[in-house]
């Protein structure tokens, strides 16, 4: 049977049985994503400056990018390919965090299909257009370093230095009582610290080799060919316009941490997911090398449950209820992007209470048929 992929008209809407998934059981599923909503307050701005979970006293904590306040929950489940329900309002757009991680992910991929990255084991300092990489800390750094959020980058970019995420953890239970206090860093490659200063420095680091905004490139090389909407957007802080060979351009954050970001709808999510999930093709199409997308799934050396900027569920630890087989986007709030290429399953979960997560895994996981 040939792989099924949505023209940019809309998706091609699967029975439960058609696809192997129990009717009731994925209706109850799908009942419990729709109240399983955050306690985020649905007004952002104001929520993300006075977050005790952020840890960040003034001036660290200044929002400098666009905020845009979110509905309730919506989502989907895709299973190959076609869609077998939707919750909420797939088609609204919102903040969707550090998703927008993977997405930098993805954009690297196209560099280097592009040979404007050579090899991931490159230092970053032989494509910089500015210092960032000259320190005595900083000159060793490799682009792979940066996607497994172990570069141990120091410095400070639009106003927010490194230090900002020293100690930082994510996910529930996190503890983040010592965010911010300074630590001795570590030889680039040997420690993992989710650290947002540094991935946008990556975001940096990937506009000077594509010499063009980044959205841009996105726009062009995945979401057109994906057959996705023109209403998402990737919103830079309002200070991170840049000079690259003379011309101003916007850097973009790879994430919400600080407003801007990726504004996205879940439709839209899911196309690029699936396209993840067929290993970079689509309808035929070499959207990204399936070699690289199959590198961004392995563990970083330093923390198994990460890979190139996206999660993984090594040994069952991150999710209980899901494949080993499974990874993931994830953003604050919390956004998740489901793939299992085993299960050929794709589902986007919106502004879902992170307590819940692993539960609505599970009902998904038991509305699957096993025969």
């Amino acid at each position: 049977m040939s792989e099924y992929f949505p023209s940019s008209d809309g998706w091609a809407l699967a029975s439960p049985e058609e696809v192997g998934f129990e009717p009731a059981k994925l209706a109850q599923a799908l009942e419990f994503a729709a109240v399983a909503e955050t306690p985020w307050p649905r007004s952002l701005e104001a929520a993300m400056k006075a977050d005790p979970n952020n840890n960040e006293p003034p001036p660290w904590n200044e929002v400098i990018g666009p905020t845009l306040d979110r509905d309730g929950p919506s989502g989907l489940i895709l299973r190959h390919g076609k869609m077998v329900g939707a919750y909420g309002d797939p088609s609204r757009v919102e903040m969707t965090f550090s998703v927008a991680k993977s997405y930098l992910s993805l954009l690297t991929g196209v560099a280097l299909d592009r040979g404007l990255i050579r090899d991931l084991d490159d230092a970053v300092r032989d494509y910089a257009t500015d210092d960032g990489f000259e320190s005595a800390q900083n000159r060793c750094i490799t682009w792979r370093h940066l996607l497994y959020q172990s570069s141990e980058w120091e410095g400070e970019l639009f106003g927010k230095p490194d230090l900002i995420d020293h100690h930082r953890q994510v996910g529930a239970g996190a503890d983040n009582s010592r965010k911010g206090e300074r630590r001795a860093l570590q030889a680039p490659g040997s420690f993992y610290e989710y650290n947002d200063v540094r991935v946008n420095r990556l975001s940096l680091s990937l506009l000077q080799v594509f010499k063009q905004p980044l959205a841009d490139v996105l726009r062009e090389a995945i979401m057109e060919p994906v057959g996705a909407t023109n209403t998402w957007s990737w919103n830079p802080y309002f200070n991170s316009e840049v000079q690259v060979d003379g011309l101003t351009l916007p850097s973009v954050p790879g994430g919400s941490h600080w407003g801007g970001g990726i504004f996205i709808n879940s439709e839209d999510h899911a196309r690029v997911a699936l396209m993840v999930a067929r290993n970079g093709n689509w309808g035929g199409q070499q959207i990204i090398s399936s070699t690289y997308l199959r590198e961004i799934t392995r563990p970083s050396p330093c923390f198994d449950l990460y890979g190139m900027l996206w999660w993984l569920n090594t040994e069952q630890r991150y999710y209980s209820n899901a494949p080993a087989s499974s990874f993931f986007a994830m953003g604050a709030g919390t956004h998740l992007l489901w793939i299992d290429r085993e299960l050929d399953l794709v589902a986007v979960f919106r502004w879902i209470d992170n307590t819940q997560i692993n539960e609505l895994i599970g009902l998904t996981m038991q509305a699957i048929k096993t025969s």
